[in-house]
């Protein structure tokens, strides 16, 4: 979340905010733009992937980092309740000082963290959010190779506005 509540310095692939995949990704693609039918996500915690499927047809696939131990995304079935092109956490953020603007917590929760007084809090951003269950959803995220998230669903840029163009609030969603 090196990016987060300032400008990024550096050139990323993974989105805005966002430092590139700490491993290549050459899992993720997309053939979906001509196919027809309703849409379909399943997401394969144990392999670290989400597929998209129009019409039962299988359209997109996209590398993911589902969420740690500690936080497990969720078994089960559920659908798309919420769409937010430029969401914010309301949890999960970064902590910079004032003045320097440099990062001194770059892993906050506030239920949890406060900031001291030279201290301010930045939100971490969640481009093409897509809610599924309760807090959790898929969005643009960093991907480390391995679950690490607090529960949602991380995804390349790329992959995240297509999935995002291509779903609409319903949209099941399957949690395995």
């Amino acid at each position: 979340m090196a990016g987060v509540g300032g400008s990024v310095h550096q050139q990323v692939s993974n989105g805005p905010h966002h430092p590139a995949p700490a491993i290549p990704d050459d899992i993720s693609y997309w053939d979906g733009d001509g196919a027809t039918g309703s849409p379909l996500i399943k997401i394969q915690r144990k392999e670290q992937k989400a597929l998209f499927y129009k019409g039962g047809v299988l359209v997109g696939v996209s590398k993911i980092s589902s969420g740690s131990e500690d936080h497990a995304t969720p078994p089960g079935q559920y659908k798309i309740t919420q769409k937010s092109k430029d969401h914010k956490s309301s949890l999960y953020g970064v902590f910079k000082d004032k003045t320097t603007g440099m990062m001194t917590n770059d892993n906050v929760d506030v239920r949890v963290d406060k900031p001291k007084p030279n201290e301010i809090y930045y939100a971490a951003p969640m481009p093409n959010f897509m809610r599924f269950a309760g807090g959790i959803g898929m969005h643009t995220g960093y991907l480390p190779g391995y679950a690490a998230s607090h529960g949602c669903i991380r995804m390349p840029h790329h992959m995240s506005e297509k999935f995002f163009e291509n779903v609409e609030l319903g949209t099941p969603v399957i949690v395995e």
